[in-house]
C-alpha cells in the first residue's frame, strides 16, 4: 500500500472527499515528522511508537576497495509495534484436534 492507496482507503471509509482525505493523510505524516525532528516520541495506541535513535560515528569499509571510511553520526527514525499490531501479524496457530 502506498500513500495514494491510503488516501483512497480513507476516502472510501470516512465519507471525506478525496482531496480532504489527502490533506488529512499528508498532515498526519507531517505532524509525525515534525514531532520526531524535535526529539519527541509519537505514540499511537494499538499501532506503535515512533522515536529517534542516535547512531554513533563508526568505521565502515568501501566494498570496492576495502578502504576504511568514517561513517558520521546520524539520527534515524525507529518504530516499535504495539502488541495489538504484533498479534495481528502473528495470529495464533489453530489448535489441533487429536
Amino acid at each position: 500500500m502506498n500513500q495514494a492507496d491510503l488516501v483512497d482507503a480513507v476516502t472510501s471509509t470516512s465519507g471525506l472527499t478525496k482531496g480532504d482525505a489527502a490533506r488529512v493523510v499528508h498532515e498526519l505524516f507531517q505532524k509525525i515528522i515534525t514531532a520526531l525532528s524535535q526529539g519527541e516520541e509519537v505514540r499511537i495506541s494499538g499501532f506503535g511508537n515512533f522515536a529517534v535513535a542516535e547512531r554513533a560515528e563508526r568505521d565502515g569499509r568501501n566494498p570496492r576497495t576495502g578502504e576504511v571510511v568514517q561513517i558520521p553520526a546520524s539520527k534515524a527514525a525507529k518504530f516499535k509495534p504495539a502488541k495489538q499490531l504484533r498479534d495481528a501479524l502473528n495470529p495464533p496457530a489453530p489448535a489441533e484436534h487429536g
